[in-house]
């Protein structure tokens, strides 16, 4: 019987869509990049998402983010994303969490109920402890690297933390790793050199961003978490 999952179940048989059904993914930061890894996950099958964002849809995000629109403004993006998960699928379970993700706030989560966890969110400290906390739980995790002021998004790669380069923010992230001993630390980066913003009268310190950057950066982290998740179930499914 045809369902709204057949065209995927085509590719990565019925075993794979019920893993994707079954799992439980978390995702940190429901914006430019973070909008588009929910969207394409939902779209695959995932009906377990946690979402965690404290903030608000703002005009200066319609112009990247899935969410953003003149109806949206004002609404916790959280809420916003989760209305449009629902309307994609309605069997979808899904908690919200308005804060954002810090040191403070790390124990409302507990990270070994879910299969896969997110970082899309921007601070460095909040990376480390995700990814931290990530690894105490034995929980799959995918780390997102700088996006702003990039405007080539055929530039992203996955790595290692260990094996960057270009990115400023993975810079960071990969000498604060090392002084943490926090290893096999998977990450999407870009290794286009960041452009200068133009002269922005209204905010300083602002990174220009476009719809088409940040959007690949979430569908590409989507793409490896259904990967990952379901390889051995599709490998299988093919060699019947």
């Amino acid at each position: 019987m045809l369902n709204q999952f057949s065209r995927t179940e085509l590719l990565i048989g019925k075993e794979a869509l019920e893993i994707l059904n079954k799992c439980h993914v978390a995702i940190f930061g429901i914006g430019g990049v973070g909008g588009y890894v929910v969207e394409a996950l939902v779209r695959s099958g995932v009906q377990n998402i946690d979402l965690i964002d404290n903030d608000t849809v703002s005009l200066t995000n319609i112009n990247r983010q899935i969410i953003a629109s003149h109806s949206s403004l004002g609404k916790f993006k959280v809420d916003v994303m989760k209305e449009r998960i629902l309307d994609i699928n309605p069997k979808a379970k899904v908690n919200t969490y308005k804060c954002f993700y810090l040191p403070e706030t790390k124990n409302l989560f507990d990270f070994s109920q879910y299969d896969y966890v997110v970082d899309a969110i921007d601070t460095v400290s909040g990376k480390l402890q995700l990814i931290s906390q990530a690894k105490e739980a034995n929980c799959r995790i995918i780390s997102c690297m700088g996006t702003g002021n990039k405007l080539d998004p055929t530039k992203f790669e996955i790595a290692d933390i260990s094996q960057t380069s270009v990115c400023p923010l993975a810079r960071v992230m990969r000498q604060e790793c090392k002084k943490r001993g926090l290893t096999n630390v998977k990450v999407l980066y870009s290794k286009e050199k960041a452009l200068k913003p133009l002269d922005n009268n209204d905010e300083e310190n602002v990174p220009g961003s476009t719809a088409f950057v940040p959007s690949v950066a979430g569908l590409i982290i989507a793409s490896e978490i259904v990967k990952e998740l379901t390889q051995e179930a599709m490998l299988k499914c093919r060699e019947k």
